[in-house]
């Protein structure tokens, strides 16, 4: 308690923050974002001309409102698509779906499966790696936590509005390390992939390295520590992804279509519209700019729009 007061002295910031995203119920998405895209990043959004990679995304919260959006960050109906559009054998088993918690029934379970829900990123999952040492109630704590987030509100990220809240559990898998699975996350535009984004070490120490398509290291950072003396070994299947990526982001004017690799064979993760909700630092800064500039906005578009 002690060292968050001291951060709330150093940083008083994170005060009106906390108030404006309790409260932020009561003002209009434009508004919220206004106000939090200052107290997160320090400056203030041009709404008429944005030009980096989180100032268009917070565009693209307000302007880009598609109703298949809201599916394709649906965990659970997004399968449908995905099975529908670039294959089934892309997808990870599915071994259930409930609508809460206590129909469940564990002892079906196999030893090792991971439970989620669908609407949400985080809040309420459970990566089971042995059933025998699982607090069962407690899992049931916090997927109850999850089922009640509601997602959209905290960045008013408009996809997740009305996505009906489930629980789903898949099967556990792992890649070649053995223990996780590395997340290839694809940076599509306008349906070109431009750059690849790994996630590793993400329950231990959240590393991430960036790539061009062709798999050359980018020496840039978004958010999290790059580990130049860790690279990640190009994937067999890049180019498979690749292919995927563009058939997902057909039509979209940014997506991040995310992809495990697993034996050399690709799965489907997920859909991202907003990456980092559109919030996180880039080193250098000119980056981020240049990230952004690939975002070709419809402006005309929001003109007529009151959100």
């Amino acid at each position: 308690m002690k060292e968050f007061i001291k951060k709330i002295n150093k940083q008083p910031r994170l005060i009106l923050l906390g108030l404006i995203k309790h409260l932020g119920i009561f003002v209009t998405d434009k508004l919220f974002l206004s106000i939090i895209y200052r107290l997160k990043t320090g400056s203030k959004i041009c709404w008429n001309n944005p030009k980096s990679f989180n100032e268009k995304i917070q565009w693209l919260k307000l302007y880009d409102r598609k109703p298949e959006y809201t599916i394709f960050v649906d965990k659970y109906k997004v399968r449908d698509y995905i099975l529908k559009t670039i294959g089934e054998k892309y997808l990870i088993p599915l071994i259930g779906v409930w609508d809460n918690p206590d129909e469940i029934d564990f002892d079906k379970l196999p030893n090792q499966f991971v439970l989620k829900c669908n609407h949400n990123s985080g809040l309420g999952m459970c990566i089971c790696k042995d059933k025998s040492k699982l607090d069962i109630e407690k899992v049931k704590r916090e997927l109850k936590k999850g089922l009640e987030e509601d997602y959209y509100l905290a960045w008013r990220e408009w996809p997740y509005k009305n996505v009906p809240r489930k629980i789903i559990a898949e099967k556990y898998m792992v890649d070649e390390s053995g223990f996780e699975l590395k997340d290839y996350k694809i940076f599509c535009f306008n349906g070109e992939p431009k750059f690849i984004q790994v996630d590793f070490d993400r329950f231990v120490n959240h590393m991430r390295n960036l790539y061009t398509t062709d798999w050359q290291y980018i020496k840039a950072k978004i958010e999290y520590p790059t580990a130049p003396d860790r690279q990640i070994s190009k994937p067999k299947v890049l180019d498979e992804m690749l292919d995927l990526a563009r058939n997902l982001s057909k039509g979209i004017p940014h997506v991040r279509t995310d992809f495990y690799c697993i034996d050399n064979k690709v799965y489907f993760g997920e859909m991202t519209f907003y990456h980092g909700s559109g919030f996180e630092h880039f080193e250098p800064a000119k980056y981020g700019l240049e990230i952004g500039s690939w975002i070709n906005l419809p402006m005309e578009e929001s003109r007529n729009k009151n959100v």
